[in-house]
């Protein structure tokens, strides 16, 4: 899981407990600029194949973790519970997309939206 808040014109995402092994990052910041846009999309979380792992830790059907590489994107997983997850639109960034799980959906698409 990860708490995602807005520090000046960035927005951190701090990856919490274990997760922090799993997905082999503590923390990432990216600035607002960077922040295409935000919605939860169950479809685009189905199927186990999630791309290439550039380090990170995939058990199909309980956590994906960390960085991936699909279709030429790398994505950067934090996802357990996909009824929690968010995708992250980003431009101009060391990753083009965010999936992460957050404890409250709804208000992490409200802070970046509004961000």
């Amino acid at each position: 899981m990860i708490d995602v808040s807005k520090e000046g014109n960035s927005i951190l995402f701090n990856v919490k407990g274990l997760h922090k092994l799993w997905a082999f990052k503590s923390q990432l910041q990216v600035p607002v600029a960077h922040i295409r846009g935000v919605r939860q999309d169950p479809e685009a979380l189905k199927g186990w194949w999630k791309g290439w792992r550039l380090p990170g830790t995939h058990v199909p059907g309980l956590i994906t973790a960390g960085t991936f590489l699909k279709d030429d994107r790398r994505i950067f997983w934090d996802v357990h519970n996909e009824d929690k997850a968010v995708i992250i639109d980003l431009e101009h960034d060391d990753y083009d997309q965010l999936i992460i799980e957050v404890a409250d959906p709804a208000a992490v698409i409200e802070l970046l939206s509004v961000a």
